[in-house]
C-alpha cells in the first residue's frame, strides 16, 4: 500500500481507531473520506484538515450503501483504497434467552457491512492503480471473548473472508487485514481508560510503521496481538481462552 497519494474511504471514522487512522493518513499526504452514522463526530475528525471529507452513512443499510457508492465515485473518481473499519461491540450473556436485536445488528454492521461496501466498490477498485482493501478484524478473531461472543464471531468471519478475498483479488487489488488487540478506545464503555489495554496513540504509531513496510504485510498485527494470534499455533489456546475470560480480566 502506498503511504501517500491515495484517495481513501474509511468507514467508522468518527472516533477511536478510525479517527486516528484518518488523521494520520491525511497528514501523510492522502485524501481521506470518512463515514459514520453521526455527522458531527465525523466533522470533528475532519476539523482543521482540508483533505478529510465527512459523509454520514449507516453501513447497516444496503440501499444507503448502494446510493453512497454511486455518489462518492462521481465526486472522487480517484478513490483507490477502501478501509472497512465500522463496527459495534455489544456485550451480552449468550447463555440465556434474550432480545436478539443487538446481536443481529452486530452481524449486519460488522460482517454484512464490509461485504456490502466491498461489493459496491469492487468494480471500480479493480480498475484503479494501487488499489487496496483494508478489513479491520480484532484479536478476538483468534480467541473469543465470551461476553462479546457475537462480536468475536463476526471478527473471526472477517478474518476468514479477508483471506478468501485476498486470494481471489490477487494481482488486481491488494487486501490487508488490520487486527487490533485490546486498545484504549470507547468501543465499549470505560474502555478508553482501562488498565492493561494498549494506549491508542502507541497502537496507531506501531500500525503506521507496519503499513509503511515494503511489501505491506497481509496482516497488520502489532506486537501485542501475538498473545491471541499465536495462541493456537503455540499450543496454548485453551489456556489463553481461559485467561481471557477469567472473572475480573
Amino acid at each position: 500500500m502506498k503511504t501517500s497519494g491515495n484517495t481513501i474511504l474509511l468507514t467508522g471514522g468518527g472516533s477511536g481507531i478510525g479517527r486516528e487512522l484518518a488523521q494520520r493518513w491525511h497528514d501523510a499526504g492522502n485524501v481521506v473520506i470518512v463515514t459514520g452514522r453521526t455527522l458531527a463526530s465525523l466533522e470533528e475528525t475532519a476539523s482543521g484538515r482540508a483533505n478529510i471529507h465527512a459523509f454520514a452513512l449507516d453501513v447497516a443499510d444496503p440501499a444507503a450503501i448502494a446510493a453512497f457508492a454511486r455518489d462518492i465515485l462521481a465526486r472522487f473518481p480517484a478513490l483507490n483504497v477502501l478501509v472497512n473499519n465500522a463496527g459495534i461491540m455489544p456485550l451480552e450473556d449468550v447463555s440465556v434467552p434474550r432480545d436478539l436485536s443487538r446481536a443481529e445488528a452486530c452481524v449486519v454492521t460488522n460482517l454484512l457491512g464490509p461485504i456490502r461496501m466491498t461489493d459496491a466498490l469492487i468494480g471500480h477498485l479493480r480498475a484503479q492503480d494501487d488499489a487496496v482493501i483494508v478489513n479491520v478484524s480484532s484479536g478476538l478473531a483468534f480467541v473469543p471473548l465470551v461476553s462479546a461472543a457475537v462480536y468475536s464471531a463476526t471478527k473471526a468471519a472477517i478474518h476468514s473472508w479477508t483471506d478468501s478475498l485476498r486470494l481471489s483479488l490477487q494481482g488486481a487489488v491488494e487486501v490487508i487485514e488490520l487486527a487490533p488487540p485490546a486498545v484504549q478506545t470507547e468501543l465499549t464503555p470505560g474502555q478508553s481508560t482501562r488498565e492493561g489495554y494498549m494506549p491508542l496513540d502507541a497502537f496507531i504509531d506501531e500500525v503506521m510503521g507496519l503499513f509503511a513496510q515494503v511489501p505491506t504485510p497481509g496482516l497488520i498485527g502489532v506486537e501485542r496481538l501475538a498473545y491471541l494470534r499465536n495462541a493456537e499455533a503455540e499450543g496454548r489456546y485453551m489456556e489463553t481462552f481461559a485467561a481471557l475470560n477469567a472473572p475480573g480480566h
